[in-house]
This record gives structure tokens, sequence and C-alpha cells, in this order.
């Protein structure tokens, strides 16, 4: 995932709600499958930044000593100011990039 691409907001905005909930026509229906966007997001990121602060890994067995590496309070500060991830999911979905269906309606048509 390309996070320098997303142009999601840092801080809390306010949607309209007709914008939401319009593919769908059912506010709780777009919730549900922004919330699950989120979701696959923030576990992305979550695997993306444990990758690069292994790399920095040492693996002794005595605690006395914890070094501090630049390089990794870098990583640590810029996964900090992205935007979170239900900001980035909701950004998606006014944007059409977030596929859905709804298969309780193949449901029916069987």
């Amino acid at each position: 995932m390309d996070l320098k691409r997303i142009n999601a907001p840092i801080n809390t905005t306010t949607i309209d709600k007709n914008l939401v909930d319009a593919p769908t026509n059912n506010i709780y229906e777009a919730i549900a499958v922004i919330a699950k966007r989120a979701t696959q997001i923030n576990s992305e990121i979550k695997k993306e930044l444990l990758e690069k602060l292994d790399e920095f890994a040492t693996y002794n067995d005595s605690l006395d000593e914890i070094f501090e590496n630049k390089e990794q309070i870098e990583v640590s500060k810029y996964y900090e100011k992205l935007p979170k991830p239900h900001s980035l999911a909701v950004q998606e979905w006014l944007e059409d990039k977030i596929y859905y269906r709804n298969t309780q309606d193949t449901q029916d048509e069987l």
C-alpha cells in the first residue's frame, strides 16, 4: 500500500452523510464496509511497520543496555504522522476505490 499517494485528512473532518451512503443507500451498510476496510488497512500498516522495525532489532539476552537508533525513531515518527486507518478507508470509499457486494442480494436471486 502506497501511503504517500493517499490524500486523507490527518485531523478529524466532517463528511456529508449523503456522500457516505450514496453507493449503498444505507448508512449502516456503508459504515460496515468502511470499518472492514479500515481493519484491513490497519493490519497492512502494522505488518509493514513491524517488518521495518525488525531490521533494527538486536537479540541480546541482557536488558541492561537499550540502544536508541535514529533511523528507528524516524521510522516510528513517520508512521505516527500518517492518517488513521479509518480516515484512509473513508477517503477510499468516497473515491470509489473500495469494491463491495451485498451477498444478501445474490442469495435472494437463487
